[in-house]
């Protein structure tokens, strides 16, 4: 059996962040998986898809930097504006998605700021009716 296809409303955590977020999947591709738009490696454009998550403890975050450096040192978390610069890694290249590969639970998206976003709960859900 292969692993979960990941759709609209799944469940991610980053590295760096609090929080968990969830992940959003427009319909543009126009493929359904659990009654909701199934995600492709292409979403990961950041506050569109990848929401935030909360907040932000890298240090190579510049703003996690900054008020780190104004607390003498002191780790101090500053709000999360995810920086998903590239595609999901490294996707499911046998089953596509508007032309490009699905995104699976096994996918990971990295942040500019060093975090490592991975799916958590992949969002499809199997009803069996009696």
């Amino acid at each position: 059996m292969g692993c979960p296809q990941v759709c609209s409303g799944a469940t991610m955590s980053c590295s760096f962040g609090v929080a968990p977020a969830v992940l959003n999947v427009l319909p543009t591709n126009c493929t359904m998986t659990a009654s909701m738009p199934a995600a492709n490696i292409m979403d990961y454009i950041p506050l569109v898809n990848i929401p935030t998550f909360g907040m932000c403890q890298s240090p190579a975050n510049p703003t996690v930097a900054a008020a780190t450096a104004a607390a003498l040192g002191v780790l101090t978390p500053m709000p999360c504006i995810p920086a998903t610069a590239s595609p999901w890694i490294p996707g499911a290249p046998t089953f596509l998605i508007g032309k490009m590969p699905a995104l699976d639970a096994n996918c990971t998206l990295m942040c500019s700021y060093a975090g490592v976003i991975t799916i958590s709960y992949a969002g499809q859900v199997q009803m069996l009716i009696p």
